[in-house]
């Protein structure tokens, strides 16, 4: 093997090798969705106990739905909602419980809160996030092909204004996927927590600067009520 030819594979292993590095990595800081299997199975032995509507519109995400599980079916009537937000949660979280957080329910709708945990605290790529949100609209399309589907913004934070960038592009992302099928819906839940300098409000949260307070969830309730009753209001009589 000449010089030039050893130099070349080298090159060549180094490259693979760092690719394959990277590839670790960024698998390895996806957080391990099994966190979550005691929440979820508390969400299906209250089923059991109280079987959820049929036909109703499913509320999964993160913690901005999981503080908004108990006051979502209040702020949302006379829709039919299922709340089912679980704290702390990615956008491969929600893709790992699919079947067993949303489309268990045969929803007429699926409302769903991510990218504001796989922003502000585990810096994964905007493109691992919408790669993982297509296979959720996907499997939703394959199974359900009539549902809808409502994309809320990432909310601003005072918490995380240092990563609001990564938020913003996650957000146009999501724009363009609802630009480019008529089952998906973006709902701006960011546009009403801003000033009318560009900076976020900051009495809207609690003493965290990051979760909401209960003017921040009626800003909330107010922007995602308005849209789901424009395009959901019609299908409620078949909620039973």
């Amino acid at each position: 093997m000449s010089l030039s030819t050893r130099h070349l594979f080298s090159c060549l292993l180094t490259a693979f090798l760092f690719t394959a590095l990277g590839a670790q990595i960024v698998a390895q800081e996806l957080p391990d969705p099994t966190r979550f299997e005691q929440a979820i199975e508390a969400f299906e032995a209250k089923d059991k106990i109280s079987p959820p509507p049929a036909n109703a519109i499913v509320l999964t995400g993160s913690s901005s739905i999981y503080f908004w599980n108990e006051d979502a079916p209040a702020d949302l009537a006379p829709l039919t909602v299922i709340p089912r937000g679980f704290g702390g949660s990615v956008m491969n979280d929600v893709l790992h419980y699919l079947d067993r957080v949303a489309l268990a329910y045969k929803p007429r709708a699926i409302l769903l809160y991510e990218g504001d945990n796989d922003t502000g605290r585990n810096n994964i790529p905007t493109q691992t996030i919408i790669s993982q949100l297509e296979q959720i609209v996907a499997r939703i399309h394959a199974q359900l092909p009539q549902a809808r589907i409502y994309l809320l913004a990432v909310k601003p934070s005072v918490a995380r204004e240092a990563t609001w960038p990564a938020a913003l592009e996650v957000n146009e992302r999501y724009q363009a996927l609802a630009a480019a099928d008529p089952l998906i819906h973006y709902i701006d839940v960011a546009t009403p927590f801003m000033q009318p300098d560009g900076t976020v409000m900051r009495d809207i949260f609690r003493d965290d600067d990051l979760h909401l307070n209960e003017k921040g969830y009626d800003i909330w309730a107010a922007a995602i009520r308005e849209v789901l009753m424009e395009h959901e209001a019609q299908y409620e009589h078949g909620t039973h």
